[in-house]
C-alpha cells in the first residue's frame, strides 16, 4: 500500500515563497515575460514552476526566518523589490527603444498612427511597435533572458534574505541608470534625426525658391520614404547599440549586487 507524502515542514514552505517572491519580482518586470500581453495564468505557472526549479540550488544559502506575520510581510516586500529591481535594469533599454520610436514616428508623420503594444498593454505609434519587437529579438538572441536567470541564482551567494535597502548609493545608481533612458534613445534615433533634419532644411530652401510649389503636401510622402530607407540602411547600426546596450548589463548587475550585499 502506498504511503501519503507528508506535509512539507512549514518553515520549508516559508522560505518556498520567499524564493517565489524574489523570482515573481523580476518576471512581472522583465520585458519579455511581464508584459500585458502575456495571459496571468501563464505568468503565475512560469513563477511557480522557476521557482520549484531554483529552490533546491539556492536552499544553502536561505537563511532562518522569522516566525510573527508582521516580519515575514516585510521580508516578502523586499524580495520582490530585490526581484523588480533587476528587471528595472531591463526596462531602461526597452524604455529608450520607445522613446527613440516615439521621438522617430513624431518626426516621420505618423502622429496620428498608433498600434496597440502587447508587452506594456498602451497605444504607441507604429516605429515604437517595430523597432520595440526587434529589441525583443535582439534580447532573445544575445540570451540575456538566461541573463538574468543565472542573475536570480547568484542573487542569493550576494544578497541574503531582506537585504534590500534604500541608500544614497542605491538611489543615485537608479536615477543615473534610468537617465541613460534618454541617451540611449538619442543615439538610437541619431541617423533618423539627421536625415530627417536635412530634408526638411532642403524642403525649406525649396520653398523658398519655388513659392508656387506645396511643400507641405511633399514633405510627408518624403519624410516617410525617407525614414524607412534610412532605418533600413541603418538597422546594423540599431543592433550594434543595443546590443553594447544589452552587454553591459552585466556590470549593471554587478553593481546593483553590490549595492545591495553592501
Amino acid at each position: 500500500m502506498l504511503s501519503l507524502l507528508h506535509f512539507p515542514d512549514p518553515s520549508e514552505f516559508v522560505l518556498f515563497t520567499l524564493v517565489m517572491g524574489r523570482i515573481g519580482g523580476l518576471f512581472s518586470a522583465i520585458p519579455l515575460f511581464g508584459g500585458k500581453g502575456v495571459p496571468a495564468r501563464i505568468k503565475v505557472a512560469l513563477i511557480l514552476v522557476m521557482s520549484l526549479v531554483f529552490f533546491p540550488a539556492v536552499r544553502s544559502h536561505l537563511s532562518v526566518v522569522p516566525t510573527d506575520v508582521i516580519s515575514l510581510g516585510l521580508l516578502v516586500v523586499k524580495e520582490v523589490l530585490i526581484g523588480l529591481s533587476l528587471g528595472l535594469l531591463s526596462q531602461v533599454i526597452f524604455s529608450a527603444v520607445e522613446f527613440c520610436g516615439q521621438f522617430i514616428g513624431m518626426q516621420m508623420g505618423f502622429t496620428t498612427a498608433s498600434l496597440f503594444d502587447p508587452t506594456m498593454g498602451t497605444q504607441l505609434s507604429v516605429l515604437s511597435v517595430l523597432e520595440n519587437l526587434l529589441a525583443t529579438l535582439l534580447f532573445m538572441a544575445l540570451d540575456m533572458h538566461h541573463l538574468f536567470l543565472r542573475a536570480i541564482l547568484e542573487s542569493y551567494q550576494v544578497i541574503p534574505l531582506g537585504a534590500w535597502h534604500v541608500s544614497r548609493e542605491l538611489l543615485t545608481f537608479f536615477v543615473a541608470t534610468t537617465g541613460e533612458i534618454f541617451v540611449l534613445a538619442i543615439k538610437l534615433a541619431a541617423p533618423l534625426m539627421a536625415s530627417l533634419l536635412a530634408a526638411t532644411v532642403s524642403l525649406g530652401v525649396m520653398a523658398r525658391i519655388f513659392p508656387q510649389m506645396n511643400i507641405f503636401m511633399m514633405s510627408f510622402p518624403l519624410n516617410i520614404g525617407l525614414g524607412f530607407v534610412v532605418l533600413g540602411i541603418t538597422v546594423k547600426v540599431f543592433f550594434h547599440i543595443l546590443s553594447s546596450a544589452f552587454i553591459s548589463l552585466s556590470q549593471q548587475i554587478n553593481t546593483l549586487f553590490r549595492l545591495l550585499g553592501a
